[in-house]
């Protein structure tokens, strides 16, 4: 698009398309905005308060959260977001949920319900020695 910009309006060149000068300028503002808002746009996950939140920062506010208590296990995984999950963000199919901004691991937790889901996250290791950790006292899974 920003070719375009400069090929019509920079150069005077006309694509023949009969686009106004305009259309052309504002459509071309507009998809940078969505590019940069989606490359901006980043998996945030935090374990406090008794509970996990997952969510995307920059897209929506709300969070899914899961109390402690609710999880039964956790284990590292790798995966291709699109094969498996049918690409990045907020997925579901009837393999569970994945929640994957970036990459191809993460943590595959497994409710007490039965409910499974994946959180993508290149520290991995790291998230889910927190999480057994911050189990509540009682909990042996």
């Amino acid at each position: 698009m920003l070719g375009m910009v400069i090929w019509q309006v920079g150069l005077g060149h006309s694509f023949g398309y009969n686009i106004s000068n305009g259309s052309l300028i504002g459509w071309t503002v507009f998809l940078w905005m969505v590019y940069l808002l989606l490359v901006t746009t980043r998996l945030v996950t935090e374990v406090r308060g008794g509970e996990l939140s997952i969510r995307l920062s920059g897209l929506w506010r709300r969070a899914r959260r899961v109390r402690l208590t609710e999880i039964d296990s956790v284990e590292k995984v790798t995966f291709d977001p699109v094969r498996d999950f049918g690409g990045y963000g907020f997925r579901g199919d009837r393999q569970g949920k994945a929640y994957v901004a970036y990459g191809g691991e993460g943590l595959r937790v497994r409710l007490v319900n039965g409910a499974r889901f994946v959180v993508g996250s290149q520290r991995s290791s790291e998230l889910a020695d927190v999480l057994r950790a911050a189990r509540p006292a009682g909990v042996s899974r």
